[in-house]
């Protein structure tokens, strides 16, 4: 059965060009191994330079988009499926479903909020997938500072620390991504107890 994995990421097409080069390699990569790719469906930025990469190499890339960006043309017409959703939520939930893991690529407010709330569901036992984070030239290294600091102060606890995985390339990010064992949702039972 072919795996699937969510990759969260930005729209922006201004950021820089290694950014969008870790994006292409990861989509190659994945078209490679015969890994599909779920995404926000976005036709621009690192979304689309993803996209592109897997089917370009005989991938599969399925887009989960909210009615509202479809009636904007924010979507990405080229991708192998795309499933329209009612809202944000739904989309979200509707990627996290579809996907055996999910990775998330350097991103503005919406990529930080799509892998803040997929940890949050598995620090409360809704999710129980891989979550890697590709720390593409550092980029994230002040968000995973921040939650060591929050554990450090008991905002959350040492074990949550282990929600996540983190990759420095793409190939890392895909190898954790399949291969991160399922989490112990039994562990969210401690989540009251930090």
């Amino acid at each position: 059965m072919m795996k699937t994995i969510c990759v969260y990421c930005a729209s922006s097409t201004k950021v820089n060009q290694r950014y969008y080069d870790a994006a292409v390699e990861l989509g190659e990569l994945m078209a490679q191994k015969g890994v599909c790719l779920v995404n926000g469906a976005g036709t621009m930025g690192l979304m689309r330079a993803c996209a592109d990469a897997v089917l370009n190499n005989g991938g599969k890339a399925v887009g989960i988009i909210p009615k509202f960006m479809i009636d904007r043309n924010w979507h990405y017409e080229d991708m192998t499926e795309l499933v329209v959703t009612r809202n944000m939520h739904d989309r979200k939930k509707k990627m996290a479903d579809m996907a055996d893991g999910c990775i998330a690529l350097p991103g503005g407010c919406g990529t930080l909020e799509e892998l803040l709330e997929i940890i949050t569901w598995k620090q409360l036992g809704l999710y129980n997938k891989p979550i890697v984070i590709l720390n593409t030239d550092g980029y994230y290294t002040p968000l995973i500072n921040m939650l060591t600091k929050a554990a450090e102060e008991h905002f959350m606890r040492e074990e949550h620390l282990k929600l996540w995985t983190v990759a420095d390339t793409p190939e890392e990010a895909l190898e954790q991504a399949l291969n991160t064992p399922l989490w112990d949702t039994n562990i969210a039972k401690i989540t009251a107890r930090i």
